[in-house]
This record gives C-alpha cells, structure tokens and sequence, in this order.
C-alpha cells in the first residue's frame, strides 16, 4: 500500500498537466477547422477519444519496469524492422505512400510505433558503452541500427517520419560522448551527400522533390505546390498580435489553409488565437522539453536518462520543424505538431513515450 502510494506521489504530475493542456487547445482547434464542413465534422471527438486511449496506454506502460523492455530491446527491434517490412509488402496505400497495417478495423502507422523502438534500443545500446568517449565503431553500430529503419521508412515513402528517427541517436551520441573529429566527419559526408543525392534523383519521390524547390520559391507556382506554404504565412499574418478569435478565422473557416486540422494546426492558432496565442502554445511545449529533461537528469541510471532524452528528442524535433514549415521557413515534411494535430497513431506515440519516462521517473529512488 505504501508502494503504491509512493508510486503514485512520484508521478509526474506536472508533466501531465502540461501534456493536458496542449491536448486541450488541440482539440479546440481541431473543432474550430472541422466543425462547418460535413465531411469533416466530429473530428474532435475522435481526438478526445485518441487522447483518452493514450492516457490509459500512458499510464500502463509506467507500471511496467523500464529496464524489462530495455531487456528486450533486440526481439522489439527485430519485430519493428519486421512490420515495416510487412508494411512495404502488404500495407493499406493511400495517395500513393504505403504507410499503414490494416489491425482490427483501424489502421496502424508502424512507423509511429518504430520511434518508441528506436527510443528503447538506442537507449540500451548508448547505456552499454563502457567509455567517455565514443568510439567510431560505436558510432558506426548505432547509424546502422538506425538507418536500416529509416531506410524502410523512406521506402513507404514517408521522409518525415524517417528524419524523426536520426535526433534520437545524435543526441544519443552526444550524451555518450561523440569525439570532434567525427563528428566533422559526418557533417562532411551530409555536406556532400545532399547534392550527390538531389543531382542523382535518390530516394526521393517527385512530390518530395517539389516540396523542397516549392520551399526554396514557393511564389513561382503560387496556385499550385506554393499554395500550402503561402495560405499557411497569410493565415499566421492575419493573425496579428491578439488573433481574430477563437472560430472566426476566415482562412481557417473558408478551408484555405491546407490540412488545417493536422499538418498546420498551428496555421489555424495563430489565426485565430494570434501571436499571444501561438506564445502560450509554444511555452507550454518549452515547458514540456525543460520538464524532460529534468527527469532525464534525475534518472537513477544511464538508460533511463537516454530513454528520457530520446523522448525530448523527437517531441523537440517535432515542434521545431513543424513550427518552422508553418511559417515557411522548413520544407512541407508532413510531421505532424504533438498532441494537437489529429491522428490516432502519432497521439498513441506521444502518450506511450511520455509513459517511458513517467516509468523512469517512478523509479528514480528504487534500489
């Protein structure tokens, strides 16, 4: 009983509410974007209904001890590069990606499942090396582990999602340890292999290809690939610095801004909600990462600190360049903003992650 108790007293309850409120606004806006087409209304309700399921996910994970999963880090690797394999061969396609596995009447994004993977394996690995200071092997092994997912993942083809996975290992490598002179290697070998790879036409779809010449000028086909970018930056002027008010965005309302309720959900805040608005949301993902990494601090152990900072990892990695695509300043990439933009897998990922390190911070002070 007093286990329990001590259990439940070293929740982080703050963290919660934090992840609470963005889920709040979220939902608000979903309904503000949705609520006056008939294809679309309802929406919100799904949200809440993704919501609660996380939480409950949230909270189940946290029970299970985390080093039982590091435990089985190789069996949870092997079966996530395994379903994305499937997935390549038999998944539900739409608007030409195969991202999907049709499970039960719903359909699973695996790749949102392969970053809380990614997460328990990194961890485990970076916590086994025995030095200060990593070695080249050790760098080698660890790129290896994540990109062989990260090439199946742009096989789907999904460049989003498969550019989340790469800060979990950067920052993982840091924390362990990264000695200067590679890292100037691989930043030399990125310099070159980005124009290697666009003069080459590798690995990316015509569509991807677009979106980053659409980024460098999206005024040259303002009707066409430049649309989401230039609706996006008009709706965030429009905004000004108090918003025109929550559901009286015409640029939200009248459906110009693209994917309003997921992709550029922030679009629609800063339309409505204005610049003040946009602040608060923004605080409270700032709040989100701080309280991160101040359990990945308390963590009693190095793979509960790794676990702790692969999660701020992606989630920062996510408001960043999802904030920054909004406003034009990043390519169209398709990552989604965390706990407010809609969809089922990518909130399912944010809430199990989050029980990742309510599991560390639990813990913390057991021997």
């Amino acid at each position: 009983m007093m286990k329990d108790r001590a259990r439940i007293q070293d929740f982080d309850w703050v963290l919660l509410a934090i992840v609470s409120a963005i889920s709040a606004i979220g939902i608000a806006e979903i309904y503000s974007s949705t609520h006056s087409s008939a294809a679309m209304a309802g929406m919100q309700w799904k949200q809440l209904i993704w919501v609660g399921v996380g939480l409950a996910g949230m909270f189940l994970i946290s029970a299970i001890d985390y080093h039982a999963l590091l435990d089985q880090a190789p069996i949870l690797y092997a079966l996530g590069v395994a379903s994305l394999v499937v997935v390549l061969v038999m998944g539900y396609s739409r608007l030409g990606a195969r991202r999907w596995l049709a499970i039960g009447g719903a359909n699973l994004q695996v790749s949102e499942l392969m970053k809380l993977i990614i997460i328990i394996v990194l961890a485990r690995y970076f916590s086994e090396v025995r030095t200060d200071r990593l070695a080249l092997g050790d760098l080698a092994k660890a790129g290896i582990l994540t990109l062989i997912p990260v090439g199946l993942i742009l096989k789907q083809p999904d460049l989003g999602t498969a550019m989340v996975l790469v800060p979990v290992a950067v920052v993982g490598a840091f924390l362990a340890g990264i000695q200067w002179k590679h890292l100037a290697v691989v930043v030399a070998l990125i310099a070159v292999m980005i124009p290697v790879a666009w003069h080459m036409r590798l690995h990316l779809k015509p569509y991807q290809q677009q979106r980053i010449e659409t980024f460098l000028h999206p005024e040259a086909d303002q009707h066409g690939a430049g649309w989401q970018i230039l609706e996006s930056q008009i709706a965030v002027g429009s905004g000004g610095f108090w918003g025109k008010g929550f559901d009286k965005g015409s640029q939200n309302q009248l459906g110009f801004v693209p994917v309003r309720y997921s992709d550029f959900i922030l679009a629609s805040t800063a339309e409505e909600l204005g610049f003040i608005g946009v602040c608060v949301v923004l605080f409270l993902y700032l709040g989100l990462i701080l309280r991160l990494i101040d359990n990945a601090q308390k963590a009693k152990d190095k793979a509960g600190m790794y676990v702790v900072m692969g999660v701020a990892a992606i989630l920062g990695f996510h408001v960043l360049v999802n904030a920054s695509m909004v406003i034009g300043y990043m390519p169209v990439t398709g990552i989604p903003l965390p706990l407010m933009s809609y969809g089922g897998s990518a909130t399912a990922f944010v809430f199990l992650s989050l029980g990742l390190v309510m599991n560390v911070r639990m813990r913390r002070f057991v021997n």
